[in-house]
Formats: structure tokens, sequence, C-alpha cells
């Protein structure tokens, strides 16, 4: 197994850094960028730009003519949202619409990164803080349903270890944010599609007693889901018993990223499954919201990060 592992670590685990142990608690968190890319690539995927409509094909890279148009970022943009991560100040990064390794980097620089090999543009991945062992798992590439959404994509902490613990971003299908998924909307059945393939990642990590969390855009409120057949239902079964999942943001207060937004609800969450769960530190929920004057002069990205501490030996301990 490749574990990768540099330095320095982050504040949260310096003290065991020096003394050799693993850290005690781990800050995670979930990001989407929102079209991110090097302004490189924009520029040379922008003179053959597609409209909004244009089918979907994951084996090629293209942008939307919006974004090409409407989304280029200058070195000050992607400077602000360089600080903007370093406030978040997290160990490990879920990330969704970002354009790889290379893009991501000029965010996160310091970090090492899991990314999906998907050829189109968007795609899901983590930032890895240095000095944390990890090993980039599987990709989840049923999720992305022939490669017409996103990939799922795994990381793996500790590995091989008894304090391993597995996370996986997403980044679901969009427009059906507020119907039941027996909808007959093409973007709803799409979605229903995704579900057994994120149910089953689920079920074989709880099956295995490894601590798990799910983390990413789910395109929809969670918490306030339409009458009908639910998506928090499908997955939260209790079946195996370690597949008893924990919503973070249950209770918790919903604030915009930004003045300007006029958003209501979540849709970047992060779940966890009932060992994780065991080392959630109370309170610990936030999301890092955009400074103001940053928000009105920059491009930044319609979403702002989610994030929550975990206690690593909690996470990690036995349960019946």
């Amino acid at each position: 197994m490749n574990v990768r592992s540099l330095f320095p670590l982050p504040a949260l685990a310096l003290a065991a850094a020096v003394s050799g142990a693993a850290p005690t608690q781990l800050k995670i968190a979930t990001w989407n960028l929102e079209w991110f890319m090097t302004q490189e690539t924009l520029r040379a995927l922008t003179p053959a730009c597609v409209t909004r409509e244009a089918p979907r094909d994951g084996a090629r890279r293209a942008v939307p003519c919006d974004v090409a148009h409407e989304l280029s970022r200058s070195g000050e943009d992607i400077a602000a949202l360089r600080r903007h991560a370093r406030r978040l100040d997290a160990d490990v990064i879920a990330l969704q619409e970002v354009d790889g390794e290379q893009a991501a980097r000029l965010v996160f620089p310091g970090y090492q990164f899991c990314f999906s090999s998907r050829v189109a543009v968007q795609n899901n991945g983590f930032a890895v803080r240095r000095g944390l062992p990890f090993t980039c798992g599987p990709e989840l590439s049923d999720l992305s349903l022939g490669d017409d959404v996103r990939r799922g994509v795994e990381v793996r902490l500790f590995p091989g270890t008894p304090r391993e613990l597995r996370l996986l971003s997403v980044h679901l299908k969009s427009g059906c944010s507020r119907d039941s998924l027996d909808s007959s909307r093409p973007s709803c059945i799409r979605l229903a599609a995704q579900v057994p393939v994120l149910e089953r990642w689920i079920d074989a990590q709880a099956a295995a007693r490894i601590p798990f969390a799910v983390l990413g855009d789910f395109n929809r409120d969670l918490r306030r889901e339409p009458q009908g057949v639910s998506l928090w239902a499908e997955i939260d079964d209790s079946d195996p018993q370690d597949a008893d999942l924990v919503n973070t943001a249950d209770g918790q207060l919903f604030e915009n990223c930004s003045p300007s937004q006029t958003f209501s609800g979540y849709i970047d969450y992060i779940v966890l499954g009932r060992r994780m769960a065991r080392g959630l530190v109370e309170d610990s929920f936030g999301r890092e919201l955009f400074r103001p004057k940053d928000a009105l002069r920059r491009k930044l990205s319609d979403h702002c990060p989610v994030f929550v501490r975990i206690r690593v030996a909690d996470a990690a301990a036995d349960l019946p």
C-alpha cells in the first residue's frame, strides 16, 4: 500500500508530530469550488465552449460558454480563495468541481491530493494536509452513470492501521432538489440511479466495521426533503448496523456564504457512519463564510466550506 506522508503537520497535530504520535483530532471539510481550473485551461477551452443544453460527455473536456465568459478568475480571485482555504485550516477537504491536482494546488499549496481520473473538467477529489498518512482508494466510477455526472472519490486515512478512516467525496446529480426520487423528471431518474451505488459503498464500509463519512454536494436539502421517495431514507437504513447515519448539519442554523446569496438551506453535507459519529466533537459543525469584501469584489464560488472535527480514537473505538 502506497501511503503518502509529508511535513509539516497542521497546528492541531503539531504536538503529536513532535512526540511521534498520531493526531488526536482531525478537522474535515467539504467545498465545491464552482468550475475551478487553471487560467491556462480556461483560456484553452473557451473558443470551443458549449451551451448549457449541450449533451453531457464525460470523455470530453469542455466548459459552458457562460462559465467561460463570466467565471474567468484572475490571480487576485485565486489568491482570495487561497486565503479562504488558510482560514478554513482543515486537515482533509473533500473537493467538488475542480479540474484535478494542478488546479487544486493553486488554492491548497502544501497539500497532497486524490482526484478522479474522469476526463471532464468537473471532478471530485480530496486535499490532504501534509503529514497525515493516507492512500487514495478506488474510484466509485458507477456513481457517474457512465461519466454523465461525477465519480465518487475515496481517501483512506491511517490506512492499514486500527485507526483507519474512510471518506468519500461526492457530487450528486443536480436538478432534483425538490422532487421525490420516483419523479419522472430526467434529473430525478438520474439521481435515483445514483442512490443504490452510494448505498452499496456505505453498506460495504459498515459491514467491514470501518469508520466512514460521505462528504460533498448532495444537490438536495437533506433536512427538508419532499414527500415521496427520500434520498436520506434510502441511505440511512441501519442495515448493516453501522450504516446508521448522522447528518452533522441537523439542528444547525443555515447561513449563506455571503450577504448577496439568498439560498434557504444546505446542500453541502458531512454525513457520518455510526462509528465515525462516535468521534464527532460536540458543537464543532461550522461553515467558513466568505469575507463580505472578498465576496463583493472577487469571483470565488457559489459554495463555501462546511466542516466538523473528529476525535480519531473515538471514531476508531470498537463498537458492539
